[in-house]
């Protein structure tokens, strides 16, 4: 489909423009190692121009129905629909998902994501709560906070952005948008689908460039009112410093302990454990990073997991229709999983399949689906995210081991737990100290209108996505008291 590499602009006060400067950043699929294009280099004055037009544009949105905020969100999804070959093609090639395997079904879950946002904007009320005084009358307004800064990563570059911007701007916010470097051509494709819906100028803007710059201008400047940031821990953290006083929704790491009790069932977990841990290369903040599996079951757990990575998963071309899992999205990532096989090698973990890059690619981002038994608390993969295609074993002897490992970890984002025992697994869910439990299902079990986020205290992040909850963060109440008397 794409044959020649081209300059894409950013879109900034209504317009698709270049920067401030004549700098540019090369996209280059991970999939081919080929330049597929260039997005320009943007500048701090180039998110200021943007927040300015965005401030300028958002009291005329807000103050428009719901309604007709909503219709403008389902003119997206129509638009995203009818674009759904491009979209998923762009996916496969800026990102490296499989097009059959995972593309297609991330451009149909940016459908849901706007459609959503219609529906739940109409739905958002307020209250009229009593007053002491019988001749006074009380409002409960929930209006949108103003300019919505949005800072997005790379591993779901289509979705993850819009569970932040869809909710905002059917809430009756304006949004400033910089995207991960490396996937900045999908932002390009998603953008120009949201500006097809004839937005007022200014109200959606996006400033490609790189994270310290364009991000922490989004964080830091006084003209945005609300910051979303869905990325790494460490950034994250320094995007709070910069954003702190501000509405923050910080959606960050984790390492998607899954738990393996002696009664659960094998063949299930063993084949669900495919979709945790190879689903988007092993890219994902739901992944299962950190295998518990209780001593009885260890062995045949692994038999049964080494035989359905056999049968199902297949690295290759993204746009093979039999790849089921293609390359990592950048080098750092892959060198970053390089690190923590090495460490977990050295320090007496057991290699049962995988462990490095696979040869014959076109780049060195294609990774093997990698099993490591004998996994230990004092190895880096098991203590922080690898964000690769990897299954760390450790064993356990009692459910309580595994309540202690997972709740004295730093992050807290999503948790899985394998057991015939619904009772069982219900006070398992209770005790662990994640936002999220899946009992008897895939860690990357995901439904887009459920909360999802951090646990209080965790470095996994403050607020929810999913849904009409981004909402809750994206407006605020205005309490208005009538005398009637």
């Amino acid at each position: 489909m794409y044959t020649q590499p081209k300059d894409y602009r950013m879109y900034v006060a209504g317009e698709w423009t270049g920067g401030a400067t004549e700098s540019r950043i090369p996209a280059t699929s991970p999939a081919t190692g080929e330049e597929t294009g260039t997005v320009p280099e943007g500048t701090r004055e180039d998110v200021r121009r943007a927040v300015e037009a965005a401030q300028k544009a958002w009291p005329i949105w807000a103050a428009r129905s719901a309604f007709e905020r909503a219709r403008a969100m389902e003119r997206i999804a129509d638009t995203i629909e009818e674009r759904r070959q491009e979209l998923a093609y762009t996916l496969a090639l800026d990102q490296g998902k499989p097009l059959e395997a995972e593309a297609y079904d991330e451009v149909d879950e940016l459908v849901v994501y706007f459609r959503m946002a219609a529906a739940d904007a109409t739905r958002l009320d307020g209250a009229m709560p009593p007053s002491v005084d019988g001749n006074k009358r009380i409002f409960l307004y929930r209006v949108p906070r103003g300019v919505v800064g949005t800072i997005t990563p790379w591993n779901w570059p289509y979705t993850m952005p819009a569970e932040v911007i869809a909710p905002a701007l059917a809430s009756g916010n304006a949004v400033v948008w910089t995207p991960a470097p490396s996937t900045s051509i999908c932002a390009v494709r998603l953008a120009e689908c949201i500006v097809e819906a004839g937005l007022p100028p200014g109200l959606f803007n996006l400033v490609t460039g790189y994270g310290p710059v364009v991000g922490d201008e989004v964080a830091a400047n006084p003209g945005t009112d609300a910051v979303a940031f869905i990325g790494s821990i460490a950034t994250g953290e320094r995007v709070a410093r910069r954003a702190a006083g501000k509405a923050l929704l910080l959606e960050m790491g984790g390492n998607g302990p899954v738990v393996v009790l002696e009664d659960a069932d094998l063949e299930r977990a063993a084949r669900e454990s495919i979709l945790s841990a190879f689903l988007c290369a092993g890219q994902s903040c739901t992944a299962g990073e950190l295998f518990l599996v209780h001593e009885r079951v260890r062995e045949e757990f692994l038999e049964r997991l080494e035989a359905e990575i056999t049968r199902k998963v297949r690295l290759g071309d993204p746009f093979d229709p039999a790849t089921t899992m293609g390359p990592l999205n950048n080098e750092s990532t892959a060198q970053k999983t390089d690190r923590h096989i090495a460490d977990a090698l050295e320090k007496g973990a057991r290699l049962l399949c995988g462990g490095g890059r696979a040869e014959g690619f076109p780049t060195r981002l294609y990774y093997r689906p990698t099993v490591l038994d004998g996994v230990t608390q004092e190895m880096q993969i098991a203590r922080e995210e690898t964000f690769g295609p990897v299954v760390p074993v450790a064993t356990i002897t009692h459910e309580s081991e595994a309540l202690d490992v997972v709740n004295r970890s730093p992050y807290g984002l999503l948790s899985s737990v394998w057991t015939r025992d619904l009772a069982r697994g219900l006070r398992f869910a209770e005790a662990v100290r994640t936002g999220w439990v899946n009992i008897n299902a895939s860690s990357n079990h995901w439904e887009s209108h459920l909360p999802f986020g951090g646990r209080s205290g965790s470095r996994s992040g403050i607020g929810r996505v999913g849904g009409r909850h981004p909402m809750e963060i994206f407006t605020e109440l205005k309490t208005v008291v009538a005398d009637i008397g």
